[in-house]
C-alpha cells in the first residue's frame, strides 16, 4: 500500500474479550486521536464479534476500505467494513473454515495486503498443534486462493537451506515488491500460545519448540528462495520506506538481538545481529517493534520490564540507543505514526502470557516524541479494564481523508449527513 502521511483519526484497537468483563467478547475498539475532535483520547465506537477467539492481528486490503482480524485459537477471521464510515467500523463476515479450507492450518496471525489478495502467515497446524505451518491466500472478498507451507528439511520445495535449520515455523510477513521478495519469520506453535506462559517457561520440552528461521520468497510465484537462520525466535519484521533502502529488521523474543536482513553479494540475502535490547540475560522478551516512516528509528519494547527503546537507525548495520522509557507494568505493541510525531502502545501479548494479579495492566497510550529534544511525554491513556473492554492489543489507523470524507474534525452528525449525499 501507498505510504500515508499527515495526521490519523482514528485507532482501531483489535482486542480480547474477558470473561465477566463488559460483554466477555473480543472487540474492535476505535479510539478517537486527532486532537481536534470533541471526543479526542475517548473510545468513540465498540464492534464486538462474540465470543473469544484470543484476537492477534488485524490488517488492511490493498484499497484500505476493509479491516481483516484473526483470532489464533478459533481460528475465524473477521472482515470490517471501515470504508463506509471510518468512525463506525462494522462486521460485514466471518471466515470460519480457515482450517478446513487450508489443508489444515491453525492460527490466522498476520494479514498482508497484496493486490486484490489478503495473504495470511499462521502459526500451526491441525495434526500436532506445533510450529510447522503455511501462509494462506485470499482474495479481497474473503475467498480462499491457496495454502503455501513452509519449507522444512524433508521438504525444502527448492528452496536452499543457508544454515542448520528448516523448521516450517511462521509468524509475520513483509514483502519489498522492487526486490520481489517476500519475507516470513517463525514463532512458536498452538500448544505453546496457549499454554500458561510460567508453565511453560519450566517446561524444557515446550521451551525447545521455538522458531529459529526466516524464509525468503518470491513474492510473485510464492515460492521459498532461501532459510535463512535466525536463531531465538524472530517475530515482527519491518522493512525500511526509503526507495534505495532495500532492508529489514527483526528482533529475536528469546536472544534479545536486533537482526539485518539485506542482500547478499551472491544474488540472495542474509541475516546479521546489528544489536542487542537491553541485557539478553535477563530475557527482557523483545516483542513488537516499530520502524518510523524516514526510516530514522525503530521504536522496540519488552514485555518483561514494560519498556519502550528507541534505536537510532540510519546506520542500519550499527544501531544506537537514543531512548529509554518505562510505559507500563507490560507493553506488547507500539505503532509509530505517519508522521513520526507521536507512538501508541497498547499491552496484551496472549490472554496466557499476559501478567498476572496488579501486574495485569491492560491500557493504550499515546505518547508524543520529540526528536530534537530527545523526549516523550504522555498525551492521554485508556484505561481498557476500568472501560470494560478487554485487552488491548494490536493497533491500525484510520482517517477520514482516506476516502475523500468530509472534514477530520467535523461531528458524526455532520459526518453521517456527508456520507448518505455521497452514497
Amino acid at each position: 500500500m501507498a505510504k500515508i502521511s499527515g495526521q490519523e483519526d482514528f485507532v482501531y484497537v483489535w482486542t480480547l474479550g474477558v470473561e465477566g468483563l463488559g460483554d466477555g467478547q473480543d472487540k474492535l475498539v476505535t479510539v478517537s486521536v486527532n486532537p481536534e475532535a470533541d471526543d479526542y483520547g475517548k473510545v468513540r465506537h465498540v464492534t464486538s464479534v462474540g465470543g473469544r477467539n484470543e484476537a492477534h492481528h488485524s490488517g488492511f486490503t490493498d484499497d484500505r476500505k476493509y479491516l481483516w482480524a484473526g483470532g489464533l485459537d478459533t481460528n475465524k477471521i473477521f472482515i470490517f467494513d471501515v470504508y463506509s464510515d471510518p468512525a463506525k467500523p462494522t462486521l460485514v463476515k466471518t471466515i470460519d473454515d480457515f482450517v478446513s479450507k487450508t489443508g489444515g492450518v491453525v492460527g490466522p496471525h498476520t494479514p498482508y495486503a497484496l493486490p486484490g489478495r489478503m495473504l495470511w502467515t499462521a502459526l500451526s497446524n491441525n495434526q500436532d498443534h506445533g510450529g510447522r505451518t503455511a501462509l494462506v491466500e485470499y482474495t479481497n472478498e474473503g475467498e480462499y486462493v491457496d495454502t503455501y507451507w513452509i519449507p522444512t528439511d524433508d521438504n525444502l520445495q527448492g528452496a536452499e537451506k543457508t544454515g542448520q535449520y528448516a523448521d516450517g515455523y511462521g509468524y509475520d510477513i513483509q514483502v519489498l515488491p522492487r526486490r520481489n521478495m517476500m519475507l516470513t519469520s517463525s514463532f512458536t506453535g498452538w500448544s505453546n500460545y496457549m499454554m500458561d506462559f510460567g508453565q511453560m517457561l519450566q517446561d524444557k520440552e515446550a521451551m525447545k519448540r521455538f522458531g529459529n528461521t526466516m524464509v525468503v520468497w518470491d513474492l510473485h510465484t510464492r515460492q521459498p528462495k532461501q532459510v535463512l537462520d535466525v536463531e531465538g525466535a524472530p517475530l515482527e519484521i519491518r522493512c525500511a520506506w526509503g526507495a534505495e533502502n532495500n532492508y529489514c529488521f527483526t528482533i529475536t523474543a528469546l536472544t534479545a538481538e536486533i537482526v539485518l536482513i539485506e542482500e547478499d553479494d551472491k544474488g540472495g540475502w542474509k541475516a546479521e545481529v546489528v544489536g542487542t535490547v537491553a541485557n539478553p540475560s535477563d530475557v527482557p522478551l523483545p516483542v513488537d517493534f516499530s520502524i518510523s516512516s524516514d526510516d530514522s528509528m525503530i521504536w522496540v519494547n519488552t514485555f518483561m520490564d514494560g519498556t519502550t527503546r528507541g534505536y537510532d537507525i540510519t546506520d542500519p548495520h550499527n544501531p544506537k540507543l537514543a531512548h529509554e522509557q518505562y510505559i507500563g507494568e507490560q507493553i506488547n505493541m507500539v505503532s509509530s505514526s505517519w508522521d513520526n510525531k507521536r507512538l501508541y502502545y497498547t499491552t496484551s501479548l496472549l490472554a496466557n502470557w499476559d501478567h498476572k494479579g496488579e501486574k495485569d495492566v491492560q491500557f493504550m497510550k499515546l505518547m508524543h516524541w520529540d526528536p530534537e529534544t530527545k523526549t516523550m511525554e504522555e498525551q492521554f491513556h485508556i484505561d481498557f479494564y476500568k472501560e470494560k473492554l478487554g485487552r488491548a492489543h494490536q493497533m491500525r489507523f484510520g482517517a477520514y481523508s482516506l476516502y475523500g470524507k468530509q472534514a477530520k474534525h467535523e461531528s458524526d452528525a455532520d459526518a453521517q449527513l456527508a456520507l448518505t449525499q455521497e452514497k
